[in-house]
């Protein structure tokens, strides 16, 4: 897994400090004025994804707002919860499962807004399996990492659609090797983020990869999305908001130009996937945005966020579900 191998270089180029509550500031910017340095933790090292962050840099948007943003690679959305809560960065880029499971575990965190509104999680797949349904599953080997969020939820999944778990051999894989599992053929298919995988699996294989996503049968689980701590919320409302408006701006402005925002990040990380690869993850998440509903990036609503916390409460992966303000606050990205 081309991500996966990056880890290592890309964490090691890290110069890690503790930054946030830092009220530290950069060189003046166009307009005269000083710039707020911040920290952006990501959710993994950058893929196509991240794109819009590297693509708001270049194109001055968040110096407009006042921002001289540090884009960080992360280890996993878990690891760039706890930074995020232990201060370590200002701002991180996560997924809501882990956000939600950090708060239930005492983490002073909240979202600002999830970007990615049509989850991801998917069961990745070369196409010439023939898989065009749940039940095609029945008697293939799925892997999947026990402790994630598709991982719990799959069995609720498959019943969801008429199909026994039991009749799914399930095999246990660390993130690392879920795409080698598949591309060696010890695994008929995978649970995984299809935008994310899906691309780098036909790279490294040559072969077309389909998937079945979970939104599209039965169970949408709110993705990726902005996370602070509750301090920089209390204390820095104004650095807050003028974050969270650079970063619907960026992804706007990124699926306005998806060519432009692919290259600025090429030429803005330190690594990055391969550019047929970078593109076709970019263009897949601009996708889950679902501007057409949302009209702003990062706008949601009571009702997704219920869902969510429903449908992880019901697999058991989400002990003491709370009300969707326990974990989102909404005054940064309200609609209109």
């Amino acid at each position: 897994m081309r991500r996966s191998l990056l880890v290592t270089s890309a964490v090691a180029l890290l110069a890690l400090s503790a930054c946030g509550g830092d009220d530290t500031t950069a060189e003046s910017g166009a307009d005269g004025g000083e710039l707020t340095a911040v920290t952006l933790t990501l959710n993994w090292v950058p893929y196509g994804e991240h794109a819009p962050f590297y693509y708001g840099v270049a194109e001055g948007i968040y110096e407009e707002e006042g921002i001289d943003l540090e884009i960080r690679p992360g280890s996993g959305s878990g690891t760039t919860v706890q930074q995020v809560a232990q201060s370590q960065t200002d701002f991180g880029w996560a997924d809501t499962p882990p956000l939600l499971n950090g708060i239930t575990e005492g983490m002073p965190i909240k979202s600002l807004g999830v970007f990615l509104q049509t989850g991801p999680a998917s069961v990745e797949f070369f196409t010439d399996q023939g898989i065009s349904e749940p039940s095609d599953l029945v008697g293939k080997v799925v892997a999947g990492t026990p402790g994630d969020a598709m991982y719990a939820t799959f069995p609720a999944w498959l019943e969801l659609n008429g199909v026994n778990p039991d009749d799914v051999e399930i095999v246990n894989v660390d993130p690392a090797g879920k795409v080698a599992a598949l591309v060696e053929g010890r695994a008929d298919a995978i649970m995984g983020f299809f935008h994310d995988q899906g691309p780098t699996i036909e790279d490294l294989s040559g072969k077309e990869v389909d998937a079945l996503l979970f939104t599209d049968w039965g169970m949408n689980l709110l993705g990726t999305g902005l996370v602070a701590h509750q301090k920089t919320i209390d204390d820095d409302p104004e650095l807050v908001e003028a974050f969270v408006r650079a970063t619907a701006r960026s992804w706007e402005a990124a699926a306005d130009d998806p060519d432009g925002a692919a290259a600025a990040m090429e030429e803005g990380a330190d690594e990055t996937p391969p550019a047929e690869v970078l593109r076709a993850q970019l263009e897949q998440s601009i996708e889950l945005l679902r501007l057409d509903e949302a009209g702003t990036p990062g706008v949601n609503t009571e009702e997704q966020w219920q869902e969510t916390i429903d449908l992880l409460a019901e697999a058991g992966s989400l002990s003491e579900p709370a009300d969707p303000g326990t974990y989102w606050e909404s005054s940064f990205s309200e609609a209109g």
